[in-house]
């Protein structure tokens, strides 16, 4: 009786998937008209902001047993594909392949996107403003580290826009090509994850020498060719360099986030639940940050993120970068910019994007 059962249930499903890969080619053959339009009218292809909606209207349908976060993840898996169709995106990030920010850029674009790892900040931001990138993928701010200023830097001189962020937990996982953690007698990483791994092999690996590297992506090449040795990467890392995981997840503190900046000519239209990215300076005077606080509270606009920088212009003189809930074509927001912009030496939109997750 079980088993006339489970052929039946499984019968059900065989109908399901059928119906399922159905609609997903009536959806694609939608997609490339639209696509089509897209072209025409010289639009991205990338609409972040039209993703978000989507997710939105679904979730607000969603009566389960599929979770919220069950129902954004298959869907970013079906726009991945779906922005292939026209021509792979070409993302810019910060590399070399296999660091968390090729994480990151993966996580947004896909495996079928084409990939182009750069050394510096600066030249992920450079590939983008010479059209060799559609889009660039560059860290911000580390929930552990904190801000990522030479990213902020680069906004002061550049006209690039925020797109869209992305947000993610960061795990570490201890990589080699030997298949036992008692043989590891060397552990190459970057300082950062070093640092945020130090009890974990303190407990596991004490005796182990601990050697600094440029990057975690580094740390895994040398780990490739060195016997008894062991690198702290990712993931990504670990399937692109072919190496043993031998421990996961060996951060000493959980809810270690990573946040991650989508770069491009344009940011993106209002979704209905946005943030914007502001930057601006004042006179050097008693009080003035404070005034230049006041119209966020004045039209109930909530801040998420503030930071100072130096010019590098003149001694003492800053620039603030200010993120805060809202896009920049809300009423409110237009109206506290307006009253703002009058007491700045100057003020610039970096972007107006959909807040990262459901």
């Amino acid at each position: 009786m079980k088993n006339s059962e489970l052929e039946s249930l499984r019968k059900e499903i065989d109908r399901l998937d059928r119906e399922l890969v159905k609609i997903l080619n009536e959806r694609a053959k939608i997609v490339h008209r639209i696509n089509e339009v897209k072209k025409q009218s010289s639009m991205p292809v990338f609409d972040p902001a039209r993703e978000k909606k989507i997710i939105n209207k679904l979730l607000k349908i969603n009566t389960g047993p599929l979770s919220d976060s069950d129902i954004e993840s298959i869907m970013q898996e079906i726009f991945k594909i779906y922005r292939s169709f026209v021509k792979p995106l070409t993302i810019a990030y910060l590399g070399p392949a296999g660091t968390f920010t090729h994480q990151a850029a993966l996580h947004q674009f896909g495996e079928k996107s084409i990939q182009i790892p750069c050394r510096t900040i600066e030249s992920v931001f450079k590939e983008v403003e010479k059209g060799r990138a559609d889009y660039g993928v560059v860290p911000v701010e580390n929930s552990n580290e904190g801000v990522v200023t030479h990213t902020l830097d680069m906004f002061i001189d550049s006209d690039l826009k925020i797109s869209a962020e992305i947000i993610l937990e960061i795990h570490h996982f201890l990589l080699s090509k030997e298949s036992e953690l008692k043989k590891i007698k060397k552990v190459y990483s970057h300082a950062q994850a070093l640092g945020q791994c130090q009890k974990w092999l303190d407990e596991h690996l004490p005796s182990a020498e601990r050697i600094e590297t440029e990057s975690t992506a580094l740390a895994v090449k040398l780990a490739q060719k060195e016997v008894f040795s062991a690198a702290i990467g990712s993931k990504v890392a670990a399937e692109l360099y072919n190496m043993n995981i031998l421990a996961p997840n060996i951060e000493d503190f959980k809810g270690n986030v990573t946040r991650f900046l989508v770069i491009g000519m344009n940011d993106s239209l209002p979704s209905g639940d946005d943030k914007t990215s502001i930057m601006f300076s004042v006179k050097d005077r008693v009080g003035a940050l404070h005034d230049m606080l006041v119209p966020f509270k004045k039209y109930s606009i909530s801040l998420t993120r503030i930071e100072s920088r130096p010019t590098k212009k003149k001694a003492w003189e800053y620039i603030f970068f200010v993120d805060f809930v809202g896009h920049r074509n809300d009423n409110n927001v237009c109206k506290a910019l307006r009253e703002l912009e009058k007491n700045c030496v100057f003020l610039k939109i970096l972007g107006s994007y959909p807040k990262w997750g459901v």
